[in-house]
């Protein structure tokens, strides 16, 4: 199929979440890289109601770890970027900046890993975040650690997508 762009379709379907990073610290323009990305991300009423906060001390980032229950990439990660939800945002908004986030990151060789905090009042507690804010998700990332990707992804039982007919519905649901 050909389209407007081959390389960005590429992009888009050839995204991979990266839980194992090493331990290099991620490059500042690289970083100025991806939060450019994450500005730029379209929104409700083009409202930009987000702040980012990056988290790259250890300490900080083992603190929001306690906030999820599946939160191993926060651990494994150099840094974190934590979009924070302004009170007359949308949580649809937040979903389009976590994906600018890591499509921007995989641009430029950054893996990436989108992670729920369960427990939202830890995270606010954890990075100051105020009552009415929300700070839901986080994007962990890194360098890929290509050899313990490539390991991990052998060991995982999950791979692969669904079938179109498995999951598209014409008009109606039923």
């Amino acid at each position: 199929m050909l389209h407007q762009s081959d390389e960005i379709y590429a992009a888009v379907i050839g995204l991979r979440t990266v839980r194992r990073f090493l331990p290099q610290p991620i490059g500042e323009d690289d970083l100025i890289d991806i939060i450019e990305a994450a500005r730029w991300t379209g929104s409700s009423k083009n409202r930009q109601s987000w702040s980012f906060i990056v988290i790259r001390e250890r300490d900080q980032l083992d603190r929001l770890a306690e906030c999820g229950d599946f939160t191993v990439p926060i651990r494994n990660a150099p840094l974190v970027v934590a979009p924070v939800q302004h009170p007359d945002g949308y949580e649809w908004d937040m979903g389009r900046v976590a994906q600018n986030i890591m499509l921007a990151a995989a641009a430029i060789g950054v893996g990436s890993c989108p992670i729920t905090l369960h427990r939202e009042d830890c995270a606010r507690r954890a990075l100051s975040v105020p009552d009415d804010h929300a700070c839901r998700y986080v994007v962990a990332l890194g360098y890929p650690d290509l050899d313990a990707e490539t390991a991990g992804r052998a060991a995982s039982p999950m791979g692969g997508r669904k079938p179109l007919d498995e999951l598209v519905r014409y008009e109606r649901f039923s």
